[in-house]
């Protein structure tokens, strides 16, 4: 156990965990280069670096930086940001299923922005406010559904499968009524893809996640306090009902910002906390592995979307198809862990 103290702050690092994520953040810096250097027009590795220390100019340096280091940018940060955002939920309730895809926080990022795009036609700030309402109002919604003189972990998934499918069948709907090419361009972008990301949405974007990351770390500790329940928490000078709902903002508006640049990219919020524990082998779920994990998981789903097919992939169809992998290997255990 590794504790940094500066005057009043202390933060307690476990060995295991640091040396997982440094060994993760190589990873990532590779899978990255990697990245850049894949293509039409492929490059070594010392051009890349070249052209991102600015020594490398050109077609070279157009070709890095402003048309494939964006996308890489986005993934990477839309990675963490729902990686963490699962982490957060699976630790709030206790459940490894707890997603904020499957409890339909996600859908309803997806209808607000859908609104934007089909009813109001407007800007990308706009799209952003829609998709954090949205959010927002589904988890106030699957909350209130869920209150039987407290919230249950396994009642609120339940109530908030129903919250989704229901709301998957109204941004279905809002899809059909709309003009053929909007439906086209919703539609494709509901799958959840990073094609044609700019650095204005990675800009705008990056800012709010890391705002969001920021204050997440900072209700970190009061996550894992919550873990051993609420009296137990209490007791430990935690406020219970203002951290708790604290934790539920963060995680919303995470999924929120990245539904708002992306579409739903499903299944990374869900797999990434349970990888990151697996690895860090921790009692509980920890926001820095399942970040770094989120990250990697994009990042090569991503790359797999691009030249995995002749047609580039929105990134959703690979994480869907990793993610429903990893889920029903999940619920295989869990079934068997109980038997």
């Amino acid at each position: 156990m590794l504790v940094l103290r500066r005057r009043r702050i202390a933060v307690r690092l476990q060995w295991r965990s640091v040396v997982v994520c440094a060994v993760l953040a190589v990873v990532i810096a590779g899978a990255a280069v990697l990245a850049l250097m894949t293509g039409s027009y492929a490059l070594g590795p010392g051009q890349v670096l070249a052209a991102l220390t600015g020594r490398e100019t050109g077609i070279v340096h157009d070709i890095v930086v402003e048309w494939r280091l964006p996308r890489v940018a986005a993934a990477l940060m839309f990675g963490a940001a729902l990686g963490v955002s699962g982490a957060v939920f699976q630790s709030l309730l206790r459940n490894p299923l707890a997603d904020p895809g499957i409890v339909g926080f996600s859908q309803g990022s997806y209808t607000g922005a859908l609104i934007v795009i089909l009813v109001v036609n407007g800007s990308y700030a706009q799209l952003v406010g829609g998709a954090l309402l949205g959010g927002m109002v589904t988890a106030v919604a699957v909350y209130v559904l869920a209150y039987r003189r407290g919230v249950q972990g396994f009642r609120l998934i339940i109530v908030g499968i129903g919250v989704s499918a229901m709301l998957g069948s109204l941004n279905t709907w809002l899809i059909l009524k709309a003009d053929l090419d909007q439906a086209m361009s919703a539609a494709a972008w509901g799958v959840g893809s990073l094609n044609g990301v700019s650095w204005n949405q990675v800009a705008i974007g990056g800012a709010c996640i890391a705002g969001l990351l920021l204050l997440a770390g900072v209700l970190g500790r009061p996550m894992r306090q919550l873990e051993l329940g609420d009296d137990a928490a209490a007791s430990q000078g935690v406020r219970v009902s203002p951290a708790r709902l604290g934790l539920i903002l963060v995680g919303v508006a995470l999924t929120a910002t990245v539904t708002a640049a992306s579409g739903p990219i499903a299944f990374i919020s869900l797999v990434a906390p349970q990888i990151g524990r697996r690895l860090t082998r921790t009692a509980g779920i920890t926001l820095a592995p399942a970040a770094f994990v989120g990250a990697l998981l994009c990042l090569v789903s991503d790359y797999l979307a691009q030249h995995i097919a002749p047609t580039p992939l929105p990134v959703g169809i690979i994480t869907v198809i990793l993610g429903g992998g990893y889920l029903g290997y999940l619920l295989f255990t869990e079934a068997r862990r109980r038997l």
